[in-house]
């Protein structure tokens, strides 16, 4: 589980979606690669996504469908999951989840 990043830079304001049930920050590590860092409150929410990116999960318990898929699976703090890109997934959190969006 990634527990911090060195020598990145931070964007100051927050992305504020969903009314802000869901609030995060961006940062680029030195090689260019950008990262989002946020929290999601407990809710139901669906994302859409442009790039494929993995959700890795700090703390928290959610319940995720992917979409085409009908069936949810739960995840909690450290475990992870991978979105398609041009894709949407469907996200239950069931306790404030503390994540890491990796975009590939």
């Amino acid at each position: 589980m990634t527990e911090q990043f060195d020598n990145v830079t931070v964007t100051t304001k927050a992305n504020v979606y969903f009314d802000g049930k869901c609030v995060s920050h961006t940062i680029k590590l030195p090689n260019g690669v950008r990262k989002s860092v946020g929290v999601i409150l407990p809710s139901s929410l669906t994302f859409n996504t442009g790039a494929p990116e993995i959700m890795e999960l700090i703390e928290g318990r959610c319940k995720v469908t992917l979409k085409g898929e009908t069936t949810a699976t739960e995840y909690t703090g450290g475990q992870s999951f991978n979105v398609p890109g041009d894709s949407s997934f469907a996200i239950e959190t069931l306790e404030t989840l503390h994540y890491i969006c990796h975009f590939e």
